[in-house]
């Protein structure tokens, strides 16, 4: 079994480098320990002393400097718009509120899929979409990404 030495977030590396794949959804990235199988069939060990949250286009650096890309799995979420800035603003702290995990994406926020919060959102003026894609969510305070991850 291999070793995950450390992260290279995404944007940061040549994804051209990457020598397999393994796809995940949001909740198997928030890990600090776990076996991971590739697309390849590949056994990796990821093992760091505290949780990690990985992001879709993460880099698994091994022990020998090759990388394993982190891809997403799509996901049943709903995608919300407001009309205003302060609808957004309201609509952000109602889903907050709910301690709900939220994703940024352009002028939308992203939640999964919830009936209820889906039509708490279109009570508040939301504009609701259904979406199928790779989920982000902010990490919590205790989880942020300004640490060394050793690559």
């Amino acid at each position: 079994m291999r070793q995950v030495g450390g992260i290279a977030d995404a944007g940061t590396w040549d994804a051209h480098r990457a020598v397999d794949r393994v796809v995940l959804d949001a909740d198997d990235r928030l890990r600090r320990r776990i076996v991971l199988t590739t697309e390849k069939g590949a056994k990796l060990m990821l093992d760091f002393a505290e949780p990690m949250m990985l992001r879709d286009g993460d880099g698994l650096v091994l022990e020998d400097g090759s990388i394993v890309v982190v891809a997403g799995q799509a996901e049943a979420l709903l995608e919300l718009t407001a009309k205003t800035p302060l609808d957004v603003v309201r609509l952000a702290w109602h889903i907050g509120n709910r301690h709900t995990d939220v994703q940024f994406a352009g002028g939308a926020l992203r939640i999964r899929h919830d009936h209820v919060l889906e039509e708490m959102a279109k009570g508040l003026g939301a504009t609701v979409m259904p979406v199928e894609a790779p989920f982000d969510p902010e990490p919590g305070a205790p989880h942020g990404r300004d640490h060394d991850h050793g690559a």
